[in-house]
């Protein structure tokens, strides 16, 4: 008798989405599944996020919180401990550790399954780029750069953070400053004051800049600092959900408000809140969630995604010893010369315009915003093809709440499946770990499922 083929599961992109999704795929009480992970950079589990090797760079996440597992809360913090002296000064589960240091336990999380007899021959790492996939009745296809085809049953797009191609004109966000020939006195602008800002502006420092340093964005807002708070436990009774955003708002003030009056801190509202954000975007109407992101969406950021302690001192400091410069103001024109460029803005508020001459520009706000508009061209396949569709905020591509890729027609897909940061129209909140962990666990549940019990899951197209 013949045994039952293992269902094959294809995941492109290695960075953390793709890792946990694999992860917890091969922790499933199965063995007749088999993962083939595609990643295109050499290294497995950093992405763009995690790729970083400054010690100054550290997670906006306290270590507490970033365990790969959900039913194991303490994962991270433990695994760190085992590293001894390898490891960073971090004396509890409240300290913030550098980010590479995230991808070096991320990466551990496959060399355990690459080193089990059990798994090595369920894993498979695929180096190379992902440049289309085919779904048919029966399988699906994605094709590789180099000629190289995959055929599975179900594949996953982890393609994490999308960002946009960088003008010639402007130093490269994600590599170091030096590698972009910055003179050392020369002036530098930065576009964006989130947190891809806070880390430039600390990689300059590092490399011993010393000329002035001004961070531009709409509003000039910047994080906030974290706190040794805890968050507040916040029932679902409580919270208004399918209200408007206007009530919505009003009453997360009046939480937080008489959480003050009582000697307590916004931030554990705030970190209360985080169970029920992705139902609240969820049901939050579509005039709603416009109107969110037009005018409420930079203060929720830079409240909701805080800077570490220790960062919070370098920025503050590198303010007050003018050094940084934040400014609310938008960039009209940028001329380039010999020596950098001469930019043209306008501050908010104001109706001239106002002239510098810069040695540089980074622009640290180069997250693709309109996926129509994509470099990815596994993504961008899909939506030729139909296979996927763009949600009308246009902030990715549009998936049920179990993950599946929903097509032109509307009719979301049993062998095609997304997650990660790519799935933000339907989750929101689905950039930081905590979140990623928990949708990777459901998915692989999900899809270690027979065809008829993922048919009754999630009525779909075949």
């Amino acid at each position: 008798m013949t045994a039952p083929r293992a269902r094959h599961v294809i995941i492109v992109g290695g960075g953390a989405s793709g890792v946990l999704l694999a992860h917890q795929l091969l922790r499933q009480p199965t063995d007749d599944v088999r993962v083939s992970l595609i990643e295109q950079r050499p290294d497995i589990g950093r992405g763009i996020a995690y790729h970083t090797g400054n010690p100054d760079h550290l997670l906006n996440v306290r270590v507490a919180n970033m365990s790969a597992l959900p039913d194991q809360p303490d994962h991270f913090w433990h695994w760190l401990v085992s590293r001894g002296a390898d490891a960073p000064l971090c004396p509890d589960p409240y300290c913030f550790v550098p980010r590479r240091i995230i991808g070096d336990y991320i990466a551990s999380l496959l060399e355990q399954h690459a080193s089990d007899r059990a798994d090595i021959q369920r894993l498979s790492i695929v180096h190379g780029r992902c440049i289309a996939i085919r779904e048919r009745r029966g399988d699906v296809t994605a094709s590789l750069d180099d000629g190289r085809q995959l055929i599975g049953d179900t594949v996953v797009l982890a393609t994490g953070h999308d960002p946009r191609a960088n003008s010639p004109d402007h130093a490269d966000p994600w590599a170091a400053p030096s590698a972009a020939a910055i003179a050392d006195d020369a002036t530098v602008l930065i576009l964006g004051t989130g947190l891809t800002m806070v880390d430039y502006v600390l990689s300059l420092l590092r490399d011993g800049h010393r000329g002035p340093i001004v961070a531009m964005s709409r509003r000039g807002l910047l994080a906030k600092p974290h706190r040794r708070v805890d968050a507040v436990r916040i029932e679902e009774a409580e919270v208004p959900f399918g209200s408007g955003i206007g009530s919505l708002l009003r009453w997360l003030r009046g939480r937080i408000d008489r959480h003050i009056a009582a000697g307590g801190d916004w931030r554990s509202v705030i970190d209360g809140l985080r169970p029920h954000t992705q139902r609240l975007w969820r049901e939050l109407p579509l005039s709603s969630k416009r109107r969110f992101l037009e005018h409420a969406r930079a203060w929720w950021d830079v409240h909701r995604h805080r800077m570490a302690p220790e960062v919070e001192v370098r920025i503050t400091e590198a303010i007050y010893g003018g050094r940084l410069t934040p400014m609310a103001a938008k960039l009209i024109s940028a001329e380039p010369d010999r020596t950098g460029a001469t930019v043209n803005y306008r501050r908010r508020g104001e109706t001239r315009l106002h002239h510098m001459h810069v040695g540089a520009i980074v622009d640290c706000t180069c997250i693709v915003k309109d996926p129509r508009a994509t470099a990815n061209p596994a993504v961008r396949s899909l939506l030729e093809l139909g296979l996927a569709r763009v949600d009308p905020l246009r902030l990715g591509i549009e998936t049920d709440r179990n993950c599946a890729i929903i097509d032109r027609d509307g009719v979301p897909s049993r062998r095609l499946y997304a997650v990660g940061p790519l799935t933000r129209a339907a989750f929101w909140e689905i950039s930081a770990i905590p979140d990623i962990r928990n949708q990777c666990a459901e998915l692989a549940a999900l899809l270690v499922r027979s065809d008829e019990e993922r048919r009754i899951a999630s009525p779909a197209r075949i």
